[in-house]
Parts: C-alpha cells; structure tokens; sequence
C-alpha cells in the first residue's frame, strides 16, 4: 500500500513502513496520521514492523512550520505525535527500527521506540537538540530518554543537547549495532524475522510489563508538561 507520506509493503508476514515525504520526513499531521493508520496495519496482519525512512533522513521531528505557528497549533500536533510515539513503543508486536539517515529531535524519539534499532553508517546526526533551540525537553522525550540510553551519557543527552554521529549514537544507546548503508534493509529484514520466531503471547506481555510504566505516566503528565510548555496566551 503507498499514502502521499508512507509506504506501506508486507514481504512474507513481515510489514515495512518507509517514510517519504520528499524532503526532511518532519512529523507532521498528515505524516502522524498515516503512521499510525500503518501501525494499526501491521499488528493486525504481520508478525513484525520495520520502521525506516528513504536514504540520508529518517525524520527531521516534528514540523516546525507547525510549532511556530502558535501555542494551540503546537499543542495539537505534539498530542498526536505523542499517541503515534506511544503507539509504537508499546506496539502488539516486534518494531524494528533501521535508521537511514538524520534523526532528530522527534525523529530521534522514533529511533527510541524500536525493540531493535539498527543504524546506517554516513554523515548522520541523531539527538535530542531542544535545549539547544531554546525549549525544555518534555517529559515525553525525557522518559524514552531515561529508558533507552546509556545512563552515563543521559545528561548529555538531554540538558547538554548533545547531537551525535553514528558511532557517537551506538555508544549513546540510540542505535543497537550500526552498518553500512546497502546492508542496512536485509539486517533489519533479519531482526524482524528473528523477533517474529518468538512466541508473540510472551513477547507481548513481557513488552507490555517493561514498557507500562513509562507509556503511563507520559501520558497522565501528558496535558500539564504541554501546558508549562507551551503556555496559553
């Protein structure tokens, strides 16, 4: 299946959704939308999700024509972006994430989500820049922060907006293992078949016990940090 923003393609029982905007892959309404209608998808009919973007992006984060463009607009979209975020964290089955390109801000919060997450080596930055640009992190980045990165490298992450190249990323924890740009789709072809080999009761549920807490308190802090964040005029 081919949206306007995602492709959606199933090989065997194994679902691939490749985000293609044409331009930096920003999460914007349509392209949060046609992600989550693809999630939706995939755990209704495959064992396993591949998430990846076309070569040299993954995905800018979230559109900043958008969040520029007032409090209320901005408010909207990261609600959204946070379902889709939650969505994919605690997906009903394996999420492999195979990261082609720059990944930032929202992007890299997408990287965070995957059960595996395979990195191409090139020119790429990944990280978490808010503090950078002058914003707080959100609690929501902070949490998939907390959970998934090393923790000696947490505060640089985070409060230092420490943008890394690839190998930079491995050692962070964004990415699991890195290689080259050509191997990229076959590895992470076969991190998906092999998650898929496992019982997807047990995954599930074992999925569902280490991720709960997280998922919920990101989404019961969800409207107060949006408000200290973007307060109303």
């Amino acid at each position: 299946m081919s949206n306007s923003l995602v492709r959606y393609t199933l090989e065997g029982t194994i679902a691939t959704a490749r985000m293609d905007d044409g331009k930096a892959n920003a999460l914007s309404a349509p392209m949060i939308d046609e992600l989550l209608g693809v999630l939706r998808m995939a755990e209704n009919e495959a064992t396993a999700l591949i998430l990846t973007g076309r070569e040299d992006r993954f995905s800018a984060g979230f559109d900043l024509k958008v969040m520029m463009s007032g409090p209320d607009q901005a408010r909207a979209l990261l609600e959204k972006g946070t379902e889709l975020l939650m969505g994919l964290y605690g997906a009903r089955i394996p999420l492999v994430v195979a990261v082609t390109g720059h990944a930032m801000a929202g992007g890299a919060l997408m990287v965070l989500t995957g059960d595996v997450r395979i990195g191409a080596v090139g020119p790429y930055k990944i990280g978490l820049n808010e503090v950078q640009i002058g914003l707080p992190v959100p609690i929501l980045a902070m949490e998939l922060a907390r959970d998934r990165l090393a923790h000696r490298e947490l505060a640089r992450a985070t409060l230092q907006a420490t943008v890394y190249n690839p190998h930079g990323a491995l050692e962070a924890g964004y990415v699991d293992e890195l290689v080259s740009v050509e191997e990229l789709q076959g590895r992470a072809m076969a991190e998906a078949t092999r998650l898929s080999a496992l019982p997807k009761g047990p995954y599930v549920a074992s999925k569902e016990r280490l991720r709960r807490r997280t998922i919920a308190y990101i989404r019961e802090t969800l409207a107060d940090d949006l408000v200290s964040l973007l307060p109303k005029g």
